[in-house]
């Protein structure tokens, strides 16, 4: 550089070894021009110039060369810059990283230190100098990411965007929480981001639809190692669109993918719907209309039995202000001899099947709707409380064989019922809709219309036989909703075994069948059934006939006058006359229990109308 100084080069540097101590008593750092006097040819003074350096001296970063002259003389051995005196906030996330780890320092990735230029945040940048050390095979470069940076999509995701520029993490155990979770989380940044995805003109459905499957709910719900995310399927680096024979969501790479959890994946357990949106018509018929008539269900049912609930809270408040004012005026109906005297109206078989079906339905509760709504602070805090999903999975599960086991036994009483009694009259079609069924027939309509009537102030609260039409409905949902959510949830724990003779879309159906299946059984139970059964005005706070049994003789005739009259036509209402009452014991564990069971249902049932109406997320 500059030959025809080079001839002068020694006079000019004599001329500043005299000067320095002039420089240095004023305070000046070194011009750079000495500098560049020796080491011109290793260091361009317009590449230096340009680059992001280019307006720091020489010493800035050689911050131990305070005397020139010594320097020149090599007395002693400049040390390494330290970047750190100036990039502070880089250094700090460096100090942090797995580089630092691997003894990878500042210039290993920025040798080009004097000619460095502003990055700009030109991501091929990024890719160039990565890829220096990783990515040998190029699989980043060959996929859909690395094609978009190349071609100079500024959102195509680069290197930087999921592991950062500085502060680059071990990712761990391939099974890790903090993998698993990485692995996804850096994903949804970009793909969740909808003014992103639409000013690239990709859909950010996967994300939605993501969250909606029993993955994704885990991975909100704070367990990401417990499921797939979003690489495990789609691969970290090596991301090509489905119609790529490589890519690793191709149709004919799909037993492989899949297989990686679900060793025995098949090709019918691969037509799995993994973005399915229920929502679209047109790509996902079978999953619309199987949502639609789930909804359905669900607003008929509710709007038919909370409008029912309604009516029977206001006309029963009205009905014990009428007795409480014929007691105040002394005209208090007739009185019932032995009004108190108690009855049998259930077995202990009954009511120990009663206490499973409690105890089931609660644990089924407790642990199912965290999960379908995984998005509620209170999901994660129940979540937490079991230990984690796969606890709560467990109890899930074994909640549900003890549903299986009270079914099964509902079944067994059933055909003992129709074909065995012999206290019992009739043929199996007499029996069936017998006044002692629980089958529907011609006087529940007529119930129906006098319970209606009554709640209008159109006619007399009617008297019912053994059992009410809604208790009917309450045992008959039982068998619809065994093959229902009942079905649906054996589909779902065993998808690689019914995957073997079903397609994969029926998991979609079963998924969407169970979750609204559960929300119905759930909503029901925790309004309208415990209002039936304990909240009525005329039984609340509870009615324990279901925990010991009895029955008072005076209850049954107003309630169950019917049953009453014709068990005195048959003569034989001392058979179910009950010697003595239940242990001191017993009912204060029992009623307890009662008190404890409606208690979580209601708080359940809260939580639920807090998350429909946007409770906190």
């Amino acid at each position: 550089m500059f030959p025809c100084l080079r001839p002068v080069v020694p006079l000019l540097l004599l001329m500043m070894m005299w000067t320095l101590p002039a420089f240095a008593e004023q305070g000046m750092a070194i011009d750079p021009v000495n500098c560049l006097g020796c080491h011109s040819d290793k260091i361009s003074i317009q590449a230096f110039a340009g680059s992001v350096h280019g307006k720091n001296g020489c010493t800035s970063c050689h911050v131990d060369i305070t005397d020139l002259a010594s320097h020149m003389r090599h007395e002693f051995k400049p040390r390494k810059v330290q970047c750190e005196l100036c990039h502070k906030r880089e250094t700090a996330e460096h100090f942090t990283s797995v580089h630092i780890n691997k003894g990878v320092m500042c210039a290993n990735c920025h040798t080009d230190i004097h000619t460095q230029t502003p990055w700009k945040k030109d991501k091929r940048r990024v890719i160039a100098k990565c890829v220096q050390c990783h990515d040998r095979e190029a699989a980043y470069q060959k996929s859909v990411h690395g094609k978009g940076v190349a071609a100079g999509v500024v959102d195509s995701a680069a290197c930087n965007d999921c592991h950062g520029l500085h502060d680059i993490k071990a990712l761990g155990d391939s099974d890790s929480r903090g993998k698993k979770e990485f692995h996804t989380k850096v994903c949804l940044k970009c793909h969740g981001d909808k003014k992103m995805m639409t000013r690239n003109k990709v859909t950010n459905v996967a994300v939605s639809t993501y969250f909606e499957s029993y993955h994704g709910k885990n991975f909100r719900l704070g367990f990401p190692e417990k499921v797939a995310g979003c690489a495990d399927c789609h691969t970290s680096h090596s991301v090509l669109p489905p119609a790529d024979p490589k890519s690793s969501v191709n149709p004919d790479n799909l037993v492989k993918t899949c297989g990686k959890c679900h060793t025995r994946a098949t090709m019918l357990f691969t037509k799995y719907y993994a973005h399915g949106e229920h929502k679209d018509r047109e790509k996902y018929p079978l999953l619309f209309y199987t949502f639609i008539g789930m909804t359905a269900l669900l607003v008929s049912t509710f709007a038919v039995f909370w409008l029912h609930t309604l009516l029977w809270m206001f006309r029963g408040f009205v009905e014990n202000r009428e007795k409480a004012a014929l007691l105040m005026a002394d005209e208090a109906p007739h009185h019932i001899p032995g009004a108190n005297k108690q009855y049998r109206r259930f077995t202990r078989r009954h009511v120990f099947l009663h206490i499973l079906v409690i105890i089931s339905f609660l644990g089924l509760s407790l642990t199912g709707l965290p999960l379908k709504f995984s998005d509620q602070i209170w999901a994660q805090a129940l979540m937490n409380l079991w230990g984690g999903t796969a606890n709560a999975g467990l109890i899930h599960r074994c909640c549900a064989v003890i549903t299986f086991i009270y079914f099964g036994s509902a079944l067994f009483m059933t055909i003992h019922f129709l074909f065995f009694r012999k206290d019992l009259k009739g043929n199996f079609i007499e029996r069936l809709f017998g006044p002692d069924s629980l089958c529907f027939n011609l006087r529940d309509l007529q119930d129906v219309v006098a319970m209606v009537k009554w709640f209008c102030f159109k006619g007399p609260k009617p008297t019912f036989d053994r059992w009410t039409y809604w208790e009917k409905f309450d045992f008959v949902a039982v068998f619809w909703g065994m093959f229902a959510i009942g079905g649906s949830g054996l589909m779902l724990w065993f998808p690689e075994f019914f995957g073997q003779f079903l397609p994969g879309w029926t998991f979609n159906l079963a998924t969407i069948v169970h979750s609204d299946e559960a929300l119905l059984a759930t909503g029901f139970i925790f309004s309208v059934h415990f209002f039936n059964t304990h909240g009525r005005p005329e039984k609340f706070p509870m009615d324990f006939v279901i925990f010991n049994g009895q029955i008072s003789k005076e209850e049954m005739i107003e309630e169950r006058g019917d049953q009453w009259k014709r068990y005195e036509e048959e003569g034989i209402t001392e058979q179910f006359a009950c010697t003595k009452g239940s242990g001191v014991v017993y009912d204060f564990l029992v009623k307890g229990f009662g008190f404890t069971a409606v208690f979580i249902g209601i708080c359940l049932l809260l939580l639920m109308i807090f998350a429909f109406l946007g409770g906190t997320h």
